[in-house]
């Protein structure tokens, strides 16, 4: 596998895997820091009016977060780079294994490599992994073995054709990756650190056996809740950064006391299903309080009940919290009738949506009412948290 000059032949100890009655693919592995040598990406650009390539440019956020985690102390990419290869590169099999008929047998996979031709003449293009090889070669280490799943395409139409086919399954969903986090150790990307907290309570609420949201909570593993799992986490990640929940917080690890803020979400999730205990429970199309538009509004009402609470210096428990939403009841129409937000604003009880504009007009709303109820002067949330 050694290099004498710019020109040479890459011999790579490879499996061909047989699928079919003529697709073959090739599983070997890399130095990273040598594919760029045979590889490059196709990226998607126009000339003219004609599209060029198959691949969208790397995003530089993304490969900035992998490249962070290669050069932490023990990282793990498992997953295959896939290369399609044109018919410059070709297979040779072990002699003894010509003759079997197995659907896997091993041999070397030859490659050229001309380190002065152009991106666009080398004879592998990157099908999936463009943003991992692209953290490989740019980070800090001398070398990366990766492994590599390859094929041989006759041209570059088969090449686009296999790049859709790889591609066309869907990502893993948010909320997977939710339901992940919580039991996930080691280096995470910063935007998924930050879910991490959160989606631990989410997790506990759903889980508890004292929680009010006791699987209520709609996540892979619990299809039939009727709580959206985005709206709950949007509702402890506001709580978390501007309301009553940023007290327990830990800013160091980004974590806190949990088992002090479940306290409080129990307690206060509580009161609130004590206190409307008929749209507690029902799918968010027969009850507003179960929807998004509902539950984050309420956030922000916890918020304000548990700072004016604190204030006092005292922590309200769930009998406090119940006595400060009861005088929310004749605001409320969860269920049926109308939201009488003023003089020439009135919505069916099942015309708001989970908007930030619907949101930020139940909230201040709801506030405004709690803060009539307890004599103090109102205040407005002017724009949630996204």
């Amino acid at each position: 596998m050694g290099k004498s000059s710019k020109v040479y032949e890459l011999r790579l100890p490879t499996i061909e895997v047989r699928q079919g009655q003529s697709q073959r693919l090739y599983m070997f592995a890399i130095d990273g820091k040598l594919l760029p040598s045979f590889t490059t990406v196709s990226r998607v650009k126009r000339i003219g009016r004609e599209l060029d390539g198959y691949q969208r440019p790397e995003v530089l956020a993304h490969v900035s977060a992998i490249k962070s985690y290669i050069e932490s102390e023990s990282p793990l990419l498992p997953n295959a780079i896939v290369v399609a290869f044109d018919e410059r590169v070709r297979f040779e099999p072990d002699t003894e294994s010509r003759e079997r008929g197995w659907v896997t047998r091993p041999g070397h996979l030859i490659v050229p490599v001309d380190e002065s031709l152009p991106d666009e003449e080398k004879p592998g293009w990157i099908v999936d992994g463009q943003q991992r090889c692209a953290a490989v070669r740019e980070a800090d280490v001398r070398a990366f073995p990766m492994c590599v799943t390859a094929f041989i395409a006759a041209s570059e139409s088969e090449q686009r054709a296999q790049f859709i086919l790889v591609n066309s399954t869907k990502p893993l969903p948010k909320g997977l990756i939710y339901e992940l986090l919580p039991s996930t150790s080691g280096p995470l990307p910063p935007a998924l650190m930050r879910k991490q907290f959160p989606s631990l309570l989410l997790e506990r609420l759903n889980y508890d056996e004292d929680s009010p949201f006791l699987q209520l909570i709609q996540t892979p593993t619990t299809p039939g809740g009727v709580v959206k799992d985005n709206s709950i986490l949007r509702t402890i990640e506001n709580s978390l950064t501007d309301g009553c929940l940023y007290y327990l917080r830990d800013p160091e690890t980004g974590g806190g006391d949990i088992e002090g803020m479940l306290d409080l979400l129990k307690d206060y999730w509580n009161a609130v299903k004590t206190v409307f205990p008929e749209p507690w429970g029902q799918p968010p199309r027969r009850s507003r309080l179960m929807h998004g538009v509902g539950i984050v509004s309420m956030g922000f009402v916890m918020d304000a009940i548990t700072d004016r609470h604190v204030a006092k210096h005292q922590w309200p428990d769930q009998f406090d919290y119940m006595t400060e939403i009861k005088p929310l009841l004749g605001y409320c129409s969860w269920t049926t009738g109308h939201w009488r937000f003023g003089v020439d604003s009135t919505r069916r009880w099942n015309e708001l949506q989970n908007t930030s504009k619907d949101i930020r007009m139940l909230t201040n709303f709801l506030l405004a009412a709690y803060q009539r109820s307890v004599g103090d002067r109102p205040q407005s949330i002017t724009q949630p948290n996204p």
